[in-house]
């Protein structure tokens, strides 16, 4: 949500703008842009600076982004060999580097238009749908931006999407490149193939002490106790909260009498839609269906797919148009409307599926609104006992103290590692959010104070780190057998991948795939004709790459999906597709055009920082990122 605030880009072009700076920052290229200036600032584009704080606050905001799509936050190292913190630098630079471009053009936007878009951003809604002042200012609160702050950068990635949308709203896409992407897409391959069964290889004998050795040397990382952490925790979760908080029968009635109509489920209608360019096209289609015409052959001679007139199944109000909204919502289950004029085109209408809507009494709803209420309350109460917690955390006061003094939860963990676990391998804190409060915990000193935690479900969280176990490599002996594995497991890889190897060479010299899954002990068997996603082919990612990389009649082998054996194939037809559908080519264009687009944007920022000049301060940002100087 904080990066919904951060970043309010409401368009496709805001939303492949990070992808495509990394692209425009490799153009410009990062050797040229490091060079020193002035210690104030980060970097500079132009005569606009960015400063240290504007790269901390969206490189933590990017992290989070990831901790979401991994399950945990990435470490520093781990940040760093990913590229995020370029990734973060080079968005800024590009954002300024429009920014600058805007500027000389001119280009601004009404307070009135800026207010509107923030009324209209989804993470600023209430319980009723509608804009909520207070849902603003928590959630500004918690990112650390004033409202002005926030304002003038919903004002900055407004002006923006008018730049590059404008830029790159019409981009023509040739036939040639939509036939010859189809036909990377569309290619079809058969193959021979089987697994080698790994009874039929010979299990390694026992290893000497210097393979022990020699594997314990070369698979440290297998053998090392991960680094481990005493912490103390401070935790006020949504529900623990919750349950500190009053709420009467009367205000749950009061709720519910003051909005009835919030709680019945609506009436859902599953609605198909053909447009028109004229009133006259939609009367003459009303007829054909009249005679005798089904709605689809309608649509398809309107042009339009089968998919193109799904518009789902809606409630009345989900539905933009309310002439339409209206007409549908009147409209006979399978039967088909007269042409319905709309806002933007005339319309015919069928209604495939009605699902009734229902009214729910008071008894129906009231534990959902006093769940509902509770939260409120709770949200407000955890705002509360946030103040009070940092108030004594700044008059030096342990977590376990200000915990026992409020009567919050506190959890006080004697060893865990990065992943949660203790040196038993069970989990410790079952918290809404472990995983981040875990990055920070690790990412602190002990006696240093970590800025609290946002938990997944609303709460906050204070971690102090008590003591630190360095991680340490176990000493041979200690992991003797668990070596002694793991040079077994290396050896009998080796060993089916010979095999392998050899059934290959077998294969390539004309032998039939059936005589060599005999011997391997596998099952022969033919593959369907499958493209390059894979679909209906049986095998795993590996194995439908390597076919693919294959010549007719060529074979070669891949990894096994559960990783223990080798599959062996052959390519036994290629087959080209025919010419794109209209809808395929359709999708093709789409698709074509949201790349070319992308490679039109890093132009374009490549061109506005090459013009307005960059400079990055490279002893500022090695510091600022953690990175040792050269």
């Amino acid at each position: 949500m904080l990066d919904a605030l951060r970043r309010g880009a409401v368009n496709i072009f805001a939303k492949i703008l990070l992808g495509l700076l990394i692209v425009s920052f490799a153009i410009w290229g990062i050797a040229d842009v490091f060079r020193g200036f002035g210690m104030g600032s980060l970097a500079r584009v132009g005569s606009t600076e960015i400063p240290v704080s504007e790269f901390q606050r969206s490189y933590a905001i990017t992290l989070d982004n990831h901790a979401r799509q991994m399950g945990r936050r990435p470490t520093p190292e781990e940040a760093r060999q990913m590229g995020i913190d370029r990734l973060v630098l080079a968005e800024l630079i590009g954002a300024a580097a429009i920014d600058a471009h805007a500027k000389e053009l001119g280009l601004a936007l009404s307070d009135r238009a800026i207010i509107t878009a923030i009324e209209n951003e989804p993470a600023f809604r209430g319980m009723d749908g509608r804009f909520s002042k207070e849902a603003l200012d928590n959630v500004l609160r918690r990112s650390g931006l004033s409202e002005r702050g926030f304002i003038a950068l919903k004002r900055q990635d407004q002006i923006r999407d008018q730049l590059t949308g404008a830029m790159v709203a019409a981009v023509p896409v040739p036939d040639a490149l939509v036939n010859l992407l189809h036909q990377y897409r569309e290619e079809t391959r058969k193959v021979e193939h089987f697994t080698i069964n790994t009874a039929k290889v010979q299990e390694p004998g026992e290893p000497t002490e210097a393979q022990l050795k020699e594997t314990y040397e070369r698979q440290q990382e297998r053998f090392k106790a991960p680094e481990r952490r005493q912490l103390a925790v401070l935790a006020l979760t949504m529900e623990a909260v919750k349950k500190r908080v009053t709420v009467t029968e009367e205000a749950v009635k009061a709720a519910y009498e003051a909005d009835r109509e919030r709680y019945n489920i609506p009436e859902k209608r599953r609605i198909q839609q053909i447009s028109f360019k004229d009133v006259s096209a939609a009367e003459a289609a009303a007829k054909a269906v009249a005679d005798g015409k089904s709605f689809q052959e309608v649509a398809k001679e309107a042009g339009a797919s089968a998919s193109d007139i799904e518009l789902g199944l809606l409630t009345k109000d989900q539905m933009l148009d309310p002439a339409i909204a209206q007409a549908a919502f009147a409209l006979p289950k399978d039967h088909v409307s007269p042409p319905v004029r709309g806002r933007f085109s005339t319309v015919l209408l069928r209604v495939t599926e009605i699902v009734p809507g229902k009214k729910r009494t008071f008894e129906d709803v009231k534990d959902e609104i006093r769940d509902t209420l509770a939260g409120e309350h709770a949200r407000e109460e955890i705002r509360k006992l946030y103040d009070q917690v940092e108030d004594q955390r700044a008059g030096g006061k342990p977590l376990k103290e200000i915990a026992a003094e409020l009567g919050s939860e506190f959890v006080s963990v004697a060893a865990i590692d990065r992943s949660g676990m203790s040196p038993e391998g069970k989990p410790v804190l079952l918290l809404p959010d472990t995983q981040n409060l875990l990055q920070a915990a690790f990412e602190g000193e002990v006696g240093s104070e970590i800025e609290p935690v946002e938990l997944a479900d609303g709460g906050i969280a204070w971690v102090d780190v008590i003591s630190v176990t360095p991680e340490r490599l176990k000493p041979l002996e200690e992991v003797k057998a668990e070596v002694k594995a793991a040079w077994r497991e290396t050896e009998f890889a080796k060993a089916v991948a010979q095999l392998a190897d050899k059934l290959v060479t077998r294969a390539n010299n004309g032998e039939p795939m059936i005589k060599l899954a005999q011997e391997a002990g596998g099952t022969f068997d033919i593959s369907l004709p499958f493209n390059r996603s894979g679909a209906r082919s049986g095998l795993p990612a590996a194995a439908v790459n390597r076919a693919f990389a294959l010549a007719p009649n060529a074979a070669a082998h891949a990894e096994s999906s559960d990783k223990k054996s080798r599959i062996v194939l052959r390519v036994a037809e290629i087959n080209s597709p025919p010419p794109p559908s209209e809808e395929q080519a359709r999708a093709l264009r789409v698709d074509i055009a949201r790349q070319m687009q992308t490679d039109l944007m890093a132009e374009y920022l490549a061109a506005v920082q090459a013009r307005f000049g960059v400079s990055v301060n490279e002893a500022v940002y090695r510091n600022t990122v953690g990175q040792e100087q050269p």
